[in-house]
């Protein structure tokens, strides 16, 4: 029987792999979304609480703020160097149209990292 090391003590390498792949932090076997955008309640491997608490993904609007700032202003700058002639708001409004897209993958993604960071922080019992 293989023990399973805890997330915080695995190679950074197999730790990243296992945010990339949207996989449990504690098994690295089962994946945390069972749907675009539902989440199992729990893993299906190790029986892991995805949301440990109400209010538990608060922290992941940090992690997804993060991550959309410089995406809606990369697009901000690509929009002006395609139009330089729009107004600044109008190259705001077509960047933001143009992240809209990306919402979902940004939902997913922050909720992922979250997940892993928390267990890393404080691995559950």
């Amino acid at each position: 029987m293989s023990r399973v090391l805890p997330f915080k003590h695995l190679p950074l390498r197999t730790r990243l792999a296992a945010v990339a792949a949207a996989r449990c932090p504690r098994c690295r076997g089962a994946r945390i979304f069972r749907g675009r955008l539902a989440m199992n309640r729990v893993c299906p491997a190790c029986g892991l609480r995805f949301e440990r608490e109400p209010g538990y993904f608060t922290g992941a609007m940090y992690v997804s703020y993060a991550l959309a700032v410089p995406l809606i202003a990369a697009l901000t700058a690509v929009v002006y160097l395609i139009a330089p002639h729009l107004s600044f708001e109008a190259t705001l409004a077509v960047a933001t149209v143009l992240f809209l897209p990306c919402v979902p993958a940004i939902f997913r993604i922050s909720r992922v990292v979250w997940i892993h960071f928390v267990e890393t922080v404080d691995p559950s019992a």
